[in-house]
């Protein structure tokens, strides 16, 4: 469908599509779409909003095409048309899915732990958004892992002790935080709620816990920082530095300027893992729509697979393998050191650095030592690590990855605490990836952690019931966390210590039976 648009006496043969009803000259930025020229040549000349506004912050138009390349407003006629389009377009299958799950959900204070939220939210998301939240790297060994490793833990509590009074709250980085947990920087939240990460910062300022924001949120740093409940509400900033070190220096610049309390430099992803549910998810909804159709599979009007079909695929335009993730990385810095990296951006901000990315205790970890390191976060995505070393000093680090057969946090964290418990004496050890209970995170602060991650948990919880989710998702942490520590016999966190767990592997026990 054609629409006229207003672009006074220049005639312009561009490729171009429509936004919000303005039109945009993508002509130039095909080639460094970083998804790849593909993507955008499918809406050339039509209206790309639904697919655009998932996954872009609406300052990205600015931020990466000149004033000349925005075209104008559609006219009267073009919007009229456009809308009409809208209006009588055919629901997809998936689209109608989705609203049948939401007019059957549940309320929100029904639910009761957080899989009650992800089993809402797995619901009445998109199978788009499903696959991206979901997905792990390769054959997802680790993901399954990282919350398995918890059930090895188990706790000796202690009886006849005082426990009408429970203090739950721990400070992360000096700041104060209502229980031992923060939300993990994790990407696109408005794939699975319109209003995406703001949600995640209204429910974290509500309940008093600390929101780390990705860099690859749907939505700017600026709106995000506006959602807070008030300028004193703490954020993290997860960083992906960008090739180009003055456009990463314009993001840093940007945050502190905003008010953001730290930086976390990542360099455990600097290319995306290979998630194969995030990449099959475009695929299956063909299916799903091919799904009754009379024609022996194919869509109307297309012909029928012939034998020669394979060898005309192999030849033919290679498959998107970026996913709705791996997109994401493409300006990614691939050359980050120790000896240069973080340097430059110390000489860029003066806000407390996370280093977020160590595959080795014994080696990287050294040098992250020498760099100056005041705290580590275990974490991975998917992904491999491992875990020795001696940190010091400024700076934050995670030790985390986007690759499969990884060790889970937890684990790593046990190693350290037997291996070197000095550590816990100079500095803070935060983990990541796993937990799903209050009693999840007291395992992991009796070990020496100082508090918990977590980033699927508030994506679905936000996903399901919006704001209300995050808040209900903080209070079931709450709860659960107090009953475990009166359970204990302990109210406070500083009286979670390693003599309340004991790692117990019923593996070889059961090999034997």
């Amino acid at each position: 469908m054609t629409f006229v648009v207003d672009f006074g006496s220049e005639w312009c043969s561009s490729c171009w599509v429509i936004i919000k009803n303005r039109v945009y000259d993508v002509t130039e930025f095909l080639p460094e779409h970083p998804g790849g020229a593909k993507i955008i040549l499918r809406y050339a000349g039509r209206d790309a909003t639904a697919a655009y506004e998932p996954i872009h912050p609406p300052d990205a138009l600015d931020k990466n095409l000149s004033p000349e390349k925005h075209l104008g407003e559609l006219n009267v006629a073009g919007a009229t048309a456009l809308q009409k389009e809208r209006e009588t377009r055919k629901k997809t299958k998936d689209e109608i899915r989705v609203e049948q799950a939401q007019a059957r959900k549940p309320r929100v204070d029904r639910m009761l732990c957080l899989g009650d939220l992800e089993d809402v939210a797995m619901k009445v998301m998109s199978h788009k958004a499903m696959a991206y939240y979901s997905s792990a790297a390769d054959d997802e060994i680790t993901n399954r892992e990282n919350a398995r490793a918890f059930s090895r833990f188990f706790f000796h509590p202690r009886i006849l002790r005082p426990i009408s009074k429970v203090d739950v709250s721990t400070t992360i980085l000096g700041i104060k935080s209502s229980i031992p947990v923060f939300v993990s920087g994790a990407a696109l939240a408005k794939l699975g709620h319109p209003l995406g990460e703001v949600n995640i910062t209204k429910g974290a300022g509500r309940t008093g816990i600390i929101q780390m924001v990705s860099s690859n949120a749907s939505l700017s740093p600026s709106q995000i920082a506006e959602g807070r409940l008030s300028p004193s509400q703490p954020l993290f900033f997860q960083l992906y530095k960008h090739g180009d070190n003055s456009i990463a220096e314009k993001r840093v610049r940007e945050v502190e300027q905003l008010g953001y309390r730290a930086i976390f430099l990542t360099v455990d992803a600097p290319v995306s893992g290979n998630r194969e549910r995030d990449i099959r998810a475009p695929y299956e909804l063909e299916e799903q729509e091919r799904e009754g159709q009379p024609t022996d599979g194919q869509t109307a009007g297309e012909m029928p697979r012939q034998p020669d079909d394979t060898e005309k695929e192999i030849e033919g335009q290679k498959p998107n393998l970026y996913g709705t993730a791996g997109a994401l990385l493409q300006n990614m810095d691939l050359d980050m050191t120790f000896k240069n990296t973080i340097p430059w951006l110390r000489s860029v901000t003066k806000l407390p650095i996370a280093l977020k990315g160590i595959f080795s205790l014994l080696s990287d970890a050294v040098l992250a030592a020498e760099a100056g390191v005041d705290a580590i976060l275990l974490s991975n995505h998917g992904g491999k690590c491992s875990a020795r070393g001696e940190f010091t000093n400024h700076f934050m680090t995670s030790i985390s990855t986007v690759r499969d057969s990884a060790l889970p946090p937890l684990e790593v964290l046990y190693k350290i605490r037997k291996q070197r418990p000095d550590l816990f004496d100079k500095l803070e050890i935060y983990i990541d990836g796993g937990a799903r209970r209050g009693t999840d995170v007291l395992k992991a602060l009796c070990l020496g952690a100082r508090a918990v991650g977590m980033g699927r948990a508030f994506l679905y919880a936000q996903s399901a019931y919006g704001e209300a989710g995050v808040v209900q998702a903080v209070r079931i942490l709450q709860r659960e966390i107090i009953l475990g520590m009166r359970l204990l016999g302990v109210t406070s966190v500083d009286q979670l210590v390693p003599e309340l767990v004991e790692r117990v592997d019923w593996q070889p026990l059961l090999a034997h039976l």
